[in-house]
């Protein structure tokens, strides 16, 4: 389907195998070069994960047509595999069109012979992973954009071992869509007909009860949750997400029977009215939350994205009164210290057991599964590889997972899905606030002994844009930069190490001894620096170079000016690189 843009919007604007309002939201802007190019200068890319972009008309945008398009390479690559008879789950958030990509994802798949099984109304990303597993489906596909903007949508592809897909299958998928050589090739059919020949299955609650009952098994203290949960305060936002239900109704099986839900956003809401930017990473989707919290004098505030798969929490400081946004890595080590250290005090820690994250999350938690005896592993970035290497565990049996977090708001407890869960995550945080108050703390207070323990960790995050006609230059020039051989040190921290992903090389700079990194190549160097580290690698998508740094110091001061003086010397790097 590769074309110039003024002759694919003339064959969309002009052909009747679009329908009329394509044609008309094209016809309205016959006048505009530019919105031309955007749109048809290139078809919307089909990455390692799926596809995700804004919606609209046009080959580089989100609708009916592409989704098709997409999801006839899947079937192609289903087909080829023989995996049609065992089906492909199918789940959508609250955003627009939404509901409708489902369908038309399931009738592309049906007109291929291949059975799905499409949940009726918007589920949590997580319960698709999981219902891929428990109905034995070759695939699973979830219609969300995550945390983007309300213009937004995307297309993710999970496979047999509800795990996203990850080589060789996402390189695969994307061969048979390079293949489809004119949109005539997409197929489809009509609902009666797909459902007369059995093809066609609505999912109603039939597997919400199991995956509950996967998630409260993840209690590993439910006598504490009985002294103390029902004292506990929470403010919850689903931030007009999938969320909602399964949250509010974990909670109360928990017992937390004093839940604030913020009205505003409890409903699905495609345009995000009250949160234009719905993501716990971002301080303005919690205005509402917070004032909530002040009026109902919160313990937590929690928030979930939009498909529910990312956890945001915040909890009230004692010494101030106020509440503290915990970041992705501080609820990701407060977890799994109290994962660890409750299953130690039980005799249920498995001894080949580890804790996993990503090369770009803190590394804390190395120091936490040595000090309970566990093995500590880091996968590239992206929870996929985590559910990659859960799945390599289950088949091989050499190791066990036990818990799973990353700097942007992921975790896992459990086995029973292969993607971060905010489900789980709240099961665990609930225990977790219930286990302080006995102790008569809270998660802030937590955290701090927790850094008084292990060392006070800061990271952060640079992240540099390189737009323009030679933005794609400059990136690779900045990425050059990046790994100047002769540099000694980063931000007066002596290099101890350098770690370069792309040639799979680990070279200590004390010795001068190479090994592997031990995982597959990537476009990142990642520094090991004393008393810190920093990461940088390009962005897949976007013209932009990603820092990621921290240190670990004494004291929490200490810490803060570390990190300060780390963020400007990256910056340095990065703004040498655009003169």
């Amino acid at each position: 389907m590769k074309n110039d843009a003024m002759t694919a919007y003339q064959y969309w604007l002009n052909d009747p195998y679009f329908d009329r309002e394509t044609r008309e939201e094209l016809r309205a802007i016959e006048q505009d070069p530019e919105e031309i190019e955007d749109r048809f200068g290139k078809d919307l890319e089909f990455g390692t994960g799926g596809m995700r972009g804004l919606m609209g008309a046009g080959t580089n945008r989100l609708n009916v047509y592409t989704v098709r398009r997409a999801t006839q390479g899947l079937a192609d690559y289903i087909c080829s595999m023989n995996g049609a008879a065992n089906g492909v789950v199918i789940t959508f958030d609250g955003r627009h069109n939404s509901e409708a990509f489902a369908e038309e994802t399931a009738l592309c798949l049906n007109a291929n012979g291949i059975r799905t099984y499409r949940f009726e109304s918007l589920r949590p990303t997580p319960e698709l992973s999981f219902a891929v597993r428990k109905l034995g489906c070759t695939a699973g596909v979830a219609i969300t954009a995550s945390h983007n903007p309300a213009g937004y949508n995307g297309y993710k592809v999970y496979w047999a071992d509800g795990g996203q897909i990850t080589p060789p299958h996402d390189r695969n998928i994307m061969a048979y869509i390079g293949r489809i050589a004119s949109w005539d090739e997409v197929k489809t059919m009509d609902h009666e007909t797909a459902a007369e020949a059995d093809l066609y299955k609505i999912i109603g609650t039939e597997l919400d009860e199991p995956y509950y009952e996967e998630l409260l098994k993840l209690t590993i203290n439910p006598d504490v949750l009985k002294q103390e949960a029902e004292h506990l305060r929470v403010v919850y936002t689903p931030l007009n997400g999938c969320g909602s239900l399964p949250v509010q109704t974990l909670l109360a099986r928990l017992g937390i029977r004093h839940v604030k839900v913020v009205s505003e956003q409890e409903l699905p809401d495609g345009d995000f009215t009250t949160c234009p930017s719905p993501n716990p990473e971002e301080p303005d989707a919690w205005t509402l939350a917070l004032r909530d919290a002040e009026a109902f004098d919160a313990d937590l505030v929690i928030a979930t994205d939009p498909d529910s798969d990312r956890l945001g929490v915040q909890a009230k400081d004692p010494k101030t009164g106020n509440y503290v946004m915990l970041t992705g890595n501080m609820t990701g080590i407060l977890m799994a210290d109290y994962i660890l250290q409750e299953r130690a005090a039980q005799k249920t820690l498995p001894q080949n057991g580890v804790l996993m994250t990503t090369i770009v999350s803190s590394p804390l938690g190395r120091a936490i599964a040595e000090h309970y005896g566990i093995a500590f592993q880091e996968t590239l970035t992206g929870f996929k590889y985590i559910g990659e290497q859960m799945r390599l565990f289950e088949e091989t049996g050499e190791k066990t997972f036990v818990f799973g977090y990353e700097e942007s708001y992921g975790c896992l407890y459990g086995d029973y899905v292969r993607d971060k869960d905010a489900q789980s995550a709240v099961v665990i945080l609930a225990e977790m606030a219930a286990a302080c108050r006995k102790k008569g703390i809270t998660l802030v207070e937590a955290l701090e002994d927790l850094y008084r323990r292990y060392g006070y960790c800061r990271e952060g995050q640079l992240s540099v844009k390189l737009s323009g006609i030679n933005g794609a230059r400059r990136k690779e020039a900045l990425m050059a930069a990046v790994r100047d051989p002769s540099r000694r040190e980063i931000g007066g921290r002596r290099i101890l190490a350098v770690r370069d992903y792309k040639t799979g090389i680990r070279t200590d700079c004390l010795t001068h001894a190479k090994s592997s990194t031990g995982l597959p190549v990537s476009n990142a160097v990642y520094y090991e620096l004393e008393g810190g580290w920093c990461c940088i690698r390009p962005s897949g998508t976007e013209p932009k170079v990603k820092f990621y740094y921290g240190v670990t110091a004494d004291s929490a001061a200490e810490a803060e000016r570390g990190l300060a003086k780390l963020r400007s010397a990256l910056k340095e790097t990065a703004d040498r690189t655009e003169e």
